[in-house]
């Protein structure tokens, strides 16, 4: 039997029997709707991950020199906080063996931080902001473009003018009505003058803003409130390529072992931070939650297997007599066999057409409810598709089978 003739025919039967063919696809849309939606979150968690939480974090070809990890995805354990403590911290000294180091084509950047500065104007209620002094290629590295206003200019890093480049939740927070470029905002009752405004930038899980931040120049008297004396939070380093990046990050670990005075047994005690290293623990998590995402919808194809396979056993029982007359009529063994084979695998792949919708559908809404961003992994939708077919066939073949060995007399003789 042609092909495209068992497709006709499995169709009229489907469309015949719609109840029927309803509860056969039940099973399969079901495991390929999770197969989908759990892929699909997997993925858009994991571009979240590496776009908007590292890649805002951290520049691109670019790692960070700094006592201890920034970005620590997993379980940190008591002693590991201990050995952090005890490590030294990277200092002023340290830049220029640091910088001499670097390949040619470099940027560097040196930064220190807090989180709870207090900033107030006289326009707007006061509150905690993150603040950075800071020092070399910070803006370009971070790639913080401006809304409106400039950057601070070279002579003033090099002056330590007290002068700031703030965020968009500063604009809105403390100069709601007024242009802040120009005006005077105090940092822990230190006065300021704002030069210039970042581009926004959005917030980290839906929560934490990434434009709550203030950037003064390192030797500005910020620095004082942000880190202690002669010690840097941070030195970054970005390079041309990512080769480039490679070679840059072993240069600067034989700098810091030979400052540190380490033996070739003992290990690195700093870190040396890429985007890669920060998202290690997330990447390990994702295979598991893949693997999660593959595995379990298979209960529900398996269900809906059963299912098919009981149903098409029914179909041949009340298909009998037809059987026989197409036998009487010529038909072989392999055409009744293909027939039912066809029509077990059409009905399990319109299943899988209507689950790989319906888990679009479910990943939207959990990205609508939750705030985060999914994406559908175009193998998802093949593979959706395929299990499908090869659920439809596996659980074809016994009642199909069944179908193909009866025998035509026999077969007449039933009402």
């Amino acid at each position: 039997m042609p092909f495209l003739e068992a497709v006709r025919l499995a169709l009229t039967q489907i469309r015949v029997q719609k109840l029927k063919s309803f509860f056969t696809l039940v099973g399969v849309t079901i495991g390929v709707m999770f197969l989908i939606a759990i892929v699909s979150i997997v993925e858009g968690m994991s571009t979240y991950m590496e776009e908007d939480f590292v890649g805002k974090l951290m520049g691109v070809n670019s790692f960070e020199l700094r006592r201890f990890p920034n970005i620590n995805i997993g379980n940190t354990t008591d002693e590991m906080w201990r050995e952090y403590m005890r490590r030294p911290p990277i200092e002023d000294v340290d830049l220029d063996p640091v910088r001499e180091a670097l390949p040619p084509g470099s940027r560097w950047a040196i930064a220190t931080g807090s989180r709870d500065l207090r900033a107030e104007s006289k326009y707007g209620p006061s509150r905690q902001v993150s603040g950075s002094a800071v020092d070399g290629d910070y803006f370009a590295i971070k790639k913080l473009d401006l809304d409106h206003g400039r950057l601070i200019a070279p002579q003033e890093f090099e002056s330590g003018a007290p002068v700031v480049v703030v965020g968009q939740d500063i604009k809105e927070k403390l100069f709601p009505d007024v242009d802040p470029v120009g005006r005077e905002l105090r940092l822990n009752g230190l006065p300021y003058r704002v030069v210039g405004v970042a581009a926004k930038r959005g917030s980290l899980f839906g929560s934490m803003s990434l434009d709550n931040f203030i950037v003064a120049p390192l030797n500005s008297p910020l620095r004082r409130v942000t880190q202690p004396r002669g010690v840097l939070n941070v030195i970054m380093v970005q390079s041309p390529s990512g080769e480039d990046m490679t070679e840059a990050m072993e240069r600067v670990r034989t700098v810091m072992r030979s400052r540190h005075k380490l033996r070739p047994a003992q290990p690195d005690n700093f870190a040396l931070q890429t985007s890669e290293s920060a998202l290690a623990f997330w990447d390990k998590i994702k295979g598991y939650l893949t693997i999660a995402g593959v595995i379990l919808p298979l209960v529900g194809l398996v269900v809906g297997a059963i299912v098919i396979m009981n149903i098409m056993l029914v179909a041949v029982a009340e298909r009998t007599r037809e059987i026989g007359i197409r036998k009487s009529l010529g038909a072989r063994r392999r055409d009744i066999l293909s027939q039912f084979l066809v029509e077990s695998a059409t009905l399990s792949t319109f299943g899988a057409i209507a689950g790989i919708g319906l888990g679009f559908a479910l990943a939207a809404a959990f990205g609508g409810v939750s705030g985060m961003r999914v994406s559908v992994a175009p193998w998802s939708i093949g593979a959706g598709v395929l299990l499908g077919i090869s659920v439809g066939m596996v659980a074809g073949i016994y009642p199909a089978s069944r179908a193909a060995r009866l025998d035509p007399i026999e077969a007449l003789r039933q009402e």
